[in-house]
């Protein structure tokens, strides 16, 4: 029973790897700032860093501060999406894939946070002069990932409501 449970953080380990492993790439590769186009007028390579959360918000709180603070509200995220996910029913398999997704990009920009101070991005996708704030792997897997579950709950409240209005005729 245990090995079928860890078996669901499977997608987060995954998660973790990729993201750093692109982000060592990106470090080894670029220098902070530099940009490379892979497809010119829409995708960049770049090397940002971001001290605050998504779109640089509360990076103005300065490095020890916004370090510490978002270190520990996703230190604190992580658990109860880890408590979360540890509690599905035994075939709740796919909402358990996009908690997965979660917790690991949660981890990985985790893991830029206490290593550097800041979050390592690197995927520019803009049109024209309209650029998306730059963003990650782990980034993208917590986007992923919280869509993901949004629609398994969607679903399954569809479902139980089915079975509800069956149950009553």
């Amino acid at each position: 029973m245990r090995s079928a449970r860890a078996i669901l953080f499977l997608p987060a380990l995954a998660v973790i790897v990729l993201d750093q492993v692109t982000k060592l790439a990106v470090i080894g590769t670029l220098r902070l700032y530099d940009s490379v186009a892979v497809i010119p007028g829409f995708f960049n390579l770049v090397h940002v860093r971001n001290r605050g959360i998504a779109f640089g918000l509360l990076s103005q709180l300065g490095q020890a501060w916004s370090t510490l603070l978002l270190s520990a509200t996703t230190a604190a995220a992580v658990i109860l999406l880890v408590l979360w996910l540890s509690r599905l029913r035994a075939g709740d398999h796919w909402t358990a894939f996009g908690l997965s997704l979660i917790i690991g990009g949660a981890v990985g920009n985790l893991i830029d946070r206490l290593r550097l101070g800041e979050v390592v991005d690197f995927l520019d996708v803009y049109v024209g002069s309209f650029h998306w704030p730059a963003f990650n792997v782990a980034d993208s897997a917590v986007t992923v990932g919280t869509f993901w579950v949004v629609v398994c709950m969607l679903l399954s409240g569809r479902e139980e409501k089915k079975r509800g209005s069956r149950d009553v005729s």
